[in-house]
């Protein structure tokens, strides 16, 4: 049987994991890419070697195809699939086992202070009836991703039967499909509810599965306009920066774990599967780091 057939094997494999059509397509393109240089080649799966892969990856960034962070994920992908490979016993030695690539600095996410997010929160409502409408759309759409650190799609796809509005916690579905419990502020929750006032007029009754944010006409909100939506409230603020739902998720990782220095709680209402993707933000608050270990470190300063 061809590699073709192993790989078709390995993303059914990955699909019964749970594993996202999201991740799954990207799986299967960044193979595809690499079993067709094979091909090429006349390379049977048991007989490619760790220089093929140096020769398709420099071929990749020579003719200005991948990035380095591209290059990297497409590595991870041929990676888990010749561990799969090998653990079924379809070749004998993984040839992507101790392949390596240098990692560039990751580069810190960027950073709004409070005042400025608190400035676009509790900007005025315009005037008009359907501008105000859509701005209590928006502002419990910017509590809910400032309050939470939902991402875009977890918003996105958020739904009635997500939300304990007694408790203040949200059920969301994050990437691999992983589910996680968070909780959402006092702030955000006023707005939510008087967002599901807009939200009758709009579209009258809801079923505990319909999505939370929809448009004018009753449909569920694209990742596109939800992301637009934000960058517009942003400018209707004065604020002059590129406010994104991302951006926004940074911001509240950011500000929770200068205020309380728990890396693991953030870590949990993040949804990252390592700390160490969490450990990114201890960067962002030199200050903070400094005060902590001036207080802690017994050799740190001298005592009177």
């Amino acid at each position: 049987m061809d590699t073709w057939y192993w790989l078709d094997s390995w993303l059914n494999v990955r699909k019964r994991q749970n594993q996202s059509e999201h991740t799954l397509d990207a799986y299967r393109r960044d193979l595809t890419d690499f079993i067709h240089f094979c091909d090429k080649k006349h390379l049977a799966l048991q007989d490619i070697e760790a220089s093929d892969l140096r020769e398709y990856l420099t071929l990749r960034v020579e003719h200005g195809h991948l990035s380095s962070s591209s290059l990297q994920r497409q590595l991870s992908a041929i990676r888990q699939f010749m561990k799969w490979v090998t653990e079924n016993h379809l070749i004998v030695q993984n040839f992507s086992a101790d392949f390596q690539l240098k990692r560039q600095a990751r580069a810190l996410p960027g950073l709004v202070d409070t005042e400025t997010i608190i400035q676009i929160l509790d900007q005025k409502s315009p005037e008009g009836v359907i501008d105000q409408q859509l701005w209590l759309r928006d502002k419990a759409i910017l509590e809910l991703l400032y309050t939470s650190g939902m991402r875009l799609s977890e918003i996105q796809g958020l739904c009635f039967n997500d939300i304990d509005f007694n408790r203040r916690l949200l059920r969301v579905v994050g990437k691999g499909n992983k589910e996680r419990v968070i909780p959402f502020g006092e702030k955000a929750k006023q707005a939510l509810v008087a967002w599901l006032v807009v939200y009758r007029i709009w579209k009258g009754k809801f079923e505990a599965i319909d999505a939370v944010f929809v448009s004018q006409k009753g449909n569920a909100l694209s990742n596109r306009q939800i992301e637009n939506r934000v960058k517009f409230q942003a400018q209707r603020a004065g604020v002059n920066i590129n406010l994104h739902p991302h951006l926004l998720r940074h911001c509240f990782a950011s500000h929770m774990l200068s205020a309380s220095g728990d890396l693991r709680a953030v870590q949990e209402m993040l949804g990252h599967s390592n700390l160490s993707t969490t450990q990114i933000y201890t960067h962002l608050d030199f200050e903070r780091l400094a005060e902590v270990y001036d207080k802690s470190h017994p050799r740190a300063i001298q005592k009177h």
